[in-house]
């Protein structure tokens, strides 16, 4: 059964090594929404993120897609669920020892029965949408960061999934570098109409990117709101992003391109 891209988070409850990670985390993404958790090192963010591909078990709460409860499937439906999921890694987490092709086709070759030629016009299609046409015989230790990051969105498309989790798209790039990558995830929405959750610290990707941002401090969400609820909030957290790294201006600028 083919996903819508709504997803629940309900009641959210996750420890780690007998330390509390997530404390009641409750959050709903409509389809084709795109929401960014935003938050400091450490607050939980890519834990929340590896509940929702189900790569962790809840203690209390749930995750659903379309209703359904991951943690609660049947192995079988488990894996149908997922190959609905995109999910790009902080760094891209391309193998090395594969070339751009053959990392784009990975999933392709583990999901699906095609033919050699349908996969090779899959693997085009997607590097020709993140701007990366020509480069399939190109090893990743051939490829600047930016360009590392496309392959890895490339291939969280293969499937065509409803739905997109980005884990910090844009750590370790540059600032021109990260701001091409937020244009990118904006257009690979525009033209897919996927669900996006994009997990950050970067306060310009979060605004760029989102329809909404959720900011997350010690396990749960202080506030949910639009870039404008954001940047009206009192909260000293969500203060502390905006006037980060001289922001002020920035942010300004980039509300008004997104």
């Amino acid at each position: 059964m083919e996903l819508s891209g709504r997803v629940d988070v309900v009641d959210l409850h996750k420890a780690l090594g007998g330390q509390p990670v997530l404390q009641g985390v409750s959050l709903r993404v409509e389809p084709g929404e795109a929401v960014a958790i935003l938050g400091p090192s450490g607050c939980g963010k890519t834990v929340l993120l590896r509940h929702l591909v189900g790569l962790l078990v809840p203690d209390r709460g749930e995750v659903r897609m379309d209703g359904e409860a991951l943690h609660r499937l049947p192995p079988r439906r488990l894996r149908e669920v997922r190959s609905q999921v995109g999910v790009v890694f902080q760094g891209a987490a391309l193998f090395d020892s594969l070339t751009v092709a053959e990392n784009v086709a990975f999933p392709l070759r583990r999901h699906r029965r095609l033919p050699e030629s349908r996969i090779q016009e899959i693997v085009a299609e997607k590097l020709n949408l993140v701007g990366m046409g020509g480069t399939q015989d190109k090893m990743p230790a051939e490829l600047s960061g930016g360009m590392r990051k496309r392959v890895g969105i490339a291939r969280a498309l293969a499937l065509d999934p409803k739905i997109v989790l980005y884990d910090e798209p844009t750590a370790g790039l540059d600032p021109v570098t990260a701001r091409a990558v937020d244009r990118l995830m904006m257009e690979v929405r525009a033209r897919t109409r996927t669900t996006t959750v994009l997990v950050t610290h970067d306060l310009l990707t979060a605004f760029a990117v989102a329809d909404r941002v959720a900011v997350m401090d010690a396990g749960r969400f202080v506030m949910t709101g639009t870039r404008e609820e954001v940047r009206a909030s009192p909260h000293p957290l969500v203060q502390a992003f905006l006037r980060s790294s001289a922001l002020g201006g920035v942010v300004e600028e980039a509300t008004r391109e997104a």
